[in-house]
C-alpha cells in the first residue's frame, strides 16, 4: 500500500522524456566499381522497405580517381518500422555493442561484416559477401522544433539525448549488452 503513494521520478512519468528510435540509415560503400554499387543497391532493397539512393562525390581527388557526381555508394533511411529493423540488425551483432559506438548526441552506429548474419536474409550468389554500416538516431518527442521551417528553435540542453541516456535506452528498451 505504501509503495503506491511513492511518486515516480520526473523522467519516468513525463511522456516527453521517453526516448525513441527516430531513423536508421543503412550505408554501403562501393568506390568506383559500378558492379559492386549495383549489388549494394540490390542488398539495401532486400533489407529495407525504402528504395536506396546513390551517394555521389562532391570533390575531385585525382589521386583516387574521383570526380564530382561520381556514384560511390548507396544509402537508405528507414523511419517507418525502424525499431523492428534495428532489432533484426542487432541480432547479427549478437545484441552487443561497445560504449565507444555511442556519440555525445545519443546516436550510435555499427557495422555488419556479412549480410548473411542478418536473420531472414539468405545467401544470394549474385551478391556474394557484402557488408553494410548502420547508423541509428535517437530522439525525444519535441525534436520537431529544430526541423520545422517556421520558427525553428534549438532543442533545450536538458531535453537532448545524452550518451548515458542512449546507453540506458539501449540496455533497457532494446535489450542490448553494452560493453565498456
Amino acid at each position: 500500500m505504501a509503495e503506491e503513494n511513492i511518486p515516480k521520478k520526473a523522467s519516468e512519468s513525463n511522456p516527453m522524456r521517453k526516448i525513441r528510435v527516430s531513423k536508421i540509415t543503412l550505408n554501403c560503400g562501393a568506390g568506383k566499381n559500378e558492379a559492386l554499387l549495383e549489388k549494394a543497391v540490390k542488398l539495401l532493397k532486400k533489407l529495407s522497405p525504402v528504395n536506396p539512393m546513390k551517394t555521389k562525390t562532391t570533390k575531385r581527388i585525382p589521386g583516387w580517381g574521383l570526380r564530382p557526381n561520381l556514384a560511390i555508394g548507396c544509402k537508405a533511411t528507414v523511419r517507418e518500422g525502424a525499431r523492428e529493423l534495428l532489432l533484426r540488425l542487432l541480432e547479427a551483432k549478437a545484441m552487443t555493442l561497445k560504449a565507444k559506438q555511442f556519440d555525445a548526441q545519443g546516436n550510435f552506429s555499427f557495422g555488419i561484416a556479412e549480410y548473411i548474419d542478418i536473420p531472414g536474409l539468405e545467401y544470394d550468389p549474385d551478391l556474394k559477401i557484402m557488408g553494410l554500416e548502420v547508423a541509428v538516431s535517437l530522439e525525444r518527442p519535441g525534436y520537431s522544433i529544430k526541423r520545422r521551417k517556421i520558427r525553428s528553435r534549438k532543442v533545450g540542453s536538458t531535453h537532448v539525448v545524452s550518451k548515458e541516456d542512449a546507453i540506458k535506452f539501449a540496455r533497457e528498451e532494446l535489450g542490448i549488452t553494452v560493453e565498456a
